[in-house]
């Protein structure tokens, strides 16, 4: 039983995660061979204050 873990920061609608989640259950599906209905995936959500790359925070430029 795969799960995927995917990590965003806070701001995508309800129809971007449907699509992610449809189209990352497909590619985990087609990868894998396992069924749809035993791929979880898992939406991690995280304040853009809570980021950072190359020791800056996105939110603070």
């Amino acid at each position: 039983m795969p799960i995927v873990t995917v990590q965003l920061l806070e701001g995508r609608t309800d129809d971007q995660k449907r699509a992610l989640v449809e189209r990352v259950t497909d590619a985990v599906s087609e990868t894998t061979g396992a069924p749809a209905e035993r791929i979880s995936v898992v939406i991690d959500e995280m304040k853009p204050t809570n980021f950072a790359v190359a020791g800056k925070r996105p939110s603070d430029q």
